[in-house]
């Protein structure tokens, strides 16, 4: 029979294993757990440094002394009323050394455009800028057109004093540089895919809208102003031109503040053919909530119910992006170059953009949204 223990030798047995418990306890905390394969951290993801650097903050590194400012571009440090300084880089840059070119010095800060991170064409090949555009090649080398020099000597026999009181809508003259017209399609066909657009140098009619038959020019309350026999040749011309690949000299480039805009890649004289406001053909009820900001008039009937508008949303060309003025300022006002024409083109309503004025080549293309009804605002336009 064992012995039965003390209270005094119970007690101790009691403590040795609570300090003996304490102590293995102790050591298994110390061991690491076990992690399974799928426990382990993922990898971390490193970023690039060109991408930090776009998105960090910047300051400008002021310089001691802007005696020897000179432009970037020309090298040269004349002219320093034109001289714009990036707020990020301090690089100068005069006012028409930089694409697109800035017409007046802007209000608060200015990036240069590799700081602005302004987007660049994508390159587009000859290939898919003649099926973007749907280019027509002439099979016969001897078809009937007229080429830039006939153009020229058609203008020449005019009479001045003829052609100055008529005023006549003039053609175009396309680059006559193949690569140069190559770039200006493709500048255009990036604006068009960015916005997720189709190339339409035509008023398309979709199924739920519109139909043809509603576009008609003698329903225009008040009438329509007819374009002439000799005009609606021009017209022609500058549509055949196009789908032959021999574009207006215009290039559409990409502004921080006023998004896709268009500029004069050649001399463009007044009163010359800009393009035709082509899109989507809809009634007005049903756009009278549209934010599109690039809805144009196209028929105002005596019956709202009849009117029509152009909706450039899934398609349009280059038209789409020449910008509007604001003309509540004088400097809007001075601004414009083009303005929007309606008229009644073999009894349809046709929207013409003109020349205004001579236009100098980087000279960005602007007109009145307003036209003659002034009811679309213009406060907030730059």
């Amino acid at each position: 029979m064992t012995p039965a223990l003390s209270s005094s030798s119970s007690s101790s047995a009691a403590a040795a294993s609570q300090r003996l418990f304490r102590c293995t306890a102790s050591l298994r905390r110390t061991h690491a757990p076990h992690r399974s394969p799928s426990m382990s951290p993922p990898p971390r993801k490193l970023k690039l440094m060109a991408e930090i650097m776009v998105k960090a903050k910047y300051a400008v590194l002021e310089r001691e002394d802007y005696d020897d400012v000179r432009c970037e571009k020309c090298r040269s440090g004349d002219r320093d009323d034109e001289l714009l300084l990036c707020d990020k880089c301090d690089k100068a840059f005069h006012m028409k050394c930089v694409s697109p070119i800035v017409v007046r010095v802007p209000i608060g800060s200015w990036l240069c455009p590799k700081c602005c991170g302004q987007k660049r064409i994508r390159s587009f090949s000859q290939k898919k800028i003649i099926d973007f555009f749907r280019i027509q090649k002439c099979k016969d080398a001897e078809s009937p057109y007229l080429s830039a020099q006939a153009i020229k000597h058609r203008r020449r026999l005019r009479s001045l004093v003829w052609q100055k009181k008529s005023r006549r809508l003039l053609s175009f003259l396309p680059s006559e540089d193949p690569d140069r017209r190559l770039k200006q399609m493709g500048s255009l066909a990036t604006a068009l895919t960015t916005l997720q657009m189709e190339f339409s140098d035509d008023l398309t009619y979709l199924p739920g809208m519109a139909s043809r038959s509603a576009n008609q020019a003698e329903l225009e309350d008040g009438g329509m102003q007819v374009l002439s026999k000799e005009d609606i040749e021009t017209f022609e011309l500058c549509r055949t031109m196009s789908r032959r690949g021999e574009c207006a000299p215009l290039l559409v480039v990409f502004d921080s503040c006023e998004g896709f805009t268009v500029q004069a890649d050649g001399q463009i004289k007044d009163m010359t053919f800009i393009a035709e406001y082509t899109g989507d053909v809809d009634y007005l009820t049903n756009r009278e909530h549209d934010d599109c900001d690039s809805m144009m008039t196209l028929l105002l009937a005596k019956h709202p119910s009849r009117s029509l508008v152009i909706c450039p949303d899934t398609h349009g060309n280059i038209a789409r992006f020449i910008n509007g003025i604001n003309n509540h300022t004088p400097e809007g006002k001075k601004k414009q170059n083009c303005k929007c024409v309606r008229y009644n083109v073999k009894g349809e309503c046709r929207v013409i953009l003109v020349a205004i004025r001579d236009i100098a080549k980087g000279e960005r293309l602007y007109y009145d949204y307003n036209g003659y009804e002034y009811e679309y605002p213009t406060h907030h336009f730059l």
